[in-house]
């Protein structure tokens, strides 16, 4: 559908109103007009589309054009549709007064047919401009936005890839076999589900962030780490600093999942009760992430056969965890525990 450009003529004499329309008409513009000040802007007010140019004439009995162009721009609507002033008045004062209270231009009466339109058609075309732009601008604001979420989202599925490799690489070096790795991810998730104070985004970073806890065992020699026989203090020793380790190798990335990683691997050892390692951290100075999968991990362990052990009863498994409730565990998370016990050993079942 052909639409007009709409210019409103704003001065007391009508005589000029028809000049200016006769001259305009030649260019098909959409007019209107007022005979005062305040009846421009009563007409402004109840007209719900904007102008897109006011021809405004200064010099008018009670509002004069300065203070209407004031007014105007302090409307939402009107701050940037262009305002040419129509006067007699062209000393200095006058026309710096003009532009700085909103003015583009002026036009000086009595004014001249191809004057008149080449001024209205060249500010309408800025005007259109201008809109364009800041159009475009919102577009392409919308569109970096968009993108940057996007490749955020693709970079955190590369960090989640990456993980799911480098765990597959430390299972074939483990003698934890089967879905060790898998399981964990379920149960810290679930305890997190479960947790008053953690999120859906908990749930999920620690889901791709806890198979990561024992990364740091790719560092301890295969004849300690996969002994059958009892640890010397010594042995112990070197298999405690695959914390240290783990976190070394993770703690220098920025991005979120690996920095839940590292402080899981540092801290999935420590104690409630203090007597953890490696830096004996207790209570709620341990991180949750840590204290979850502290839980999540003795939980898989128990539940599941390993070179120096035999898979415990559901009610030792049970008991021990209870057992250690404010010394091993966070006493919340064993409350949890203890409440969706069903759920949990229907984790402990996937093989």
């Amino acid at each position: 559908m052909l639409t007009f450009n709409r210019i409103l003529i704003v001065d007391d004499v009508i005589d000029n109103i028809r000049v200016a329309m006769n001259f305009l008409k030649e260019d098909n513009y959409d007019l209107s007009f007022a005979g005062s000040g305040e009846e421009a802007l009563r007409l402004i007010r109840d007209n719900p589309a904007p102008f897109d140019l006011i021809l405004l004439d200064i010099m008018m009995p009670g509002m004069e054009g300065f203070e209407v162009c004031r007014i105007l721009k302090t409307n939402p609507r009107y701050q940037d549709v262009p305002i040419i002033f129509l006067t007699a008045r062209v000393d200095v004062d006058s026309v710096a007064k003009g532009f700085s209270v909103g003015g583009v231009d002026y036009i000086t009466k009595p004014f001249h047919a191809d004057e008149l339109l080449a001024r209205v058609k060249t500010h309408i075309d800025l005007f259109h401009a201008k809109k364009l732009l800041h159009e475009h601008n919102i577009a392409l604001e919308a569109k970096v936005a968009y993108e940057r979420v996007r490749l955020l989202t693709e970079l955190e599925e590369n960090q989640k890839e990456m993980i799911f490799m480098l765990t597959e690489l430390m299972e074939s070096t483990s003698d934890e076999t089967g879905k060790h790795i898998k399981r964990l991810s379920e149960i810290s998730a679930l305890l997190a589900k479960y947790h008053k104070s953690l999120s859906v985004h908990d749930m999920d970073m620690l889901y791709h962030a806890s198979p990561m806890h024992d990364i740091g065992k790719m560092m301890i020699p295969r004849e300690i780490l996969n002994k059958p026989g009892r640890l010397t203090e010594e042995e112990f020793n070197v298999i405690k600093s695959h914390t240290t380790n783990g976190y070394q190798l993770l703690c220098r990335s920025d991005r979120r999942i690996i920095k839940s990683a590292a402080v899981i691997a540092h801290e999935h050892h420590e104690k409630w009760d203090g007597s953890g390692y490696p830096r004996g951290l207790k209570g709620n100075d341990i991180h949750i992430y840590g204290r979850i999968v502290a839980l999540a991990d003795v939980f898989d362990a128990l539940t599941h056969a390993r070179c120096y052990k035999a898979v415990w009863s559901r009610d030792r498994v049970v008991d021990y965890i209870e057992g250690h409730r404010e010394t091993q565990f966070d006493p919340e998370l064993v409350d949890i525990f203890l409440d969706h016990v069903d759920e949990f050993f229907a984790i402990a079942d996937l093989k």
